[in-house]
């Protein structure tokens, strides 16, 4: 009886996910599922990017926490299209969720839609939003055995980005060992290794969004068609 509740759980939310993936195509935006523990810098990398990306692309950006709306606040001052969804104990979020933060947005404004998910490495990868893509984000203070821990982020994100680099002259991370455990996993790894706060690093990273917008971009109707 469980696994069927799941099972439908995981149907149901398949079929929102699909309806998310529809209306954002049809608006020409892509959409990139941004998933990381607590505190490894999801919503910094995201600032350093709408900072560098503000005159080249319209983006807007749906954060997910269990409580407060400080991520969105943090947030609102870089970018017009921001909303904030707690999910009031959940570990991720759900299509229904995504799908209710995209009628507070303009969709027809926008050319990228960002999803910060939950903190959370295990629960969101699950659970399809309607992304064009998701990137898995793994820090240096969290250790270097993470991937290992966490094998499925590695298989299935498009990409994966090991953060807060500006740190590794000052805790005990080896960069070698989580190099080659990501390889044990997927070789080659699409690995981006940066640091939000100081900006090194950000230009592989700053193309890749880049090239996920432009499929929206590429699904965008045009005047007359």
């Amino acid at each position: 009886m469980q696994i069927q509740v799941v099972q439908n759980v995981l149907k149901l939310n398949d079929e929102v996910a699909a309806m998310n993936r529809a209306d954002l195509a049809g608006h020409g935006v892509a959409c990139i599922n941004v998933i990381g523990s607590p505190g490894c810098g999801k919503t910094a990398l995201l600032e350093c990017t709408l900072r560098a990306l503000a005159d080249e692309l319209r983006i807007g950006v749906i954060t997910g926490d269990i409580a407060t709306t400080r991520d969105a606040e943090r947030l609102a001052g870089l970018c017009p299209q921001v909303t904030q969804i707690n999910t009031g104990g959940s570990c991720h979020l759900e299509a229904h969720q995504v799908r209710q933060g995209m009628a507070n947005l303009r969709l027809g404004e926008l050319d990228l839609l960002i999803i910060e998910n939950v903190g959370n490495l295990i629960c969101p990868v699950g659970f399809d939003l309607g992304q064009d893509a998701r990137v898995g984000l793994f820090s240096v203070p969290e250790g270097a055995d993470k991937p290992a821990k966490h094998p499925r982020i590695v298989l299935e994100a498009d990409v994966l980005v090991l953060t807060k680099t500006d740190l590794l002259p000052h805790v005990p991370f080896d960069l070698d060992s989580f190099r080659a455990d990501l390889r044990s996993m997927r070789d080659p790894a699409p690995l981006i290794e940066l640091s939000a706060l100081h900006g090194r690093g950000m230009a592989p990273w700053l193309d890749w969004v880049r090239g996920v917008a432009g499929r929206g971009l590429s699904r965008r109707p045009q005047p007359g068609g």
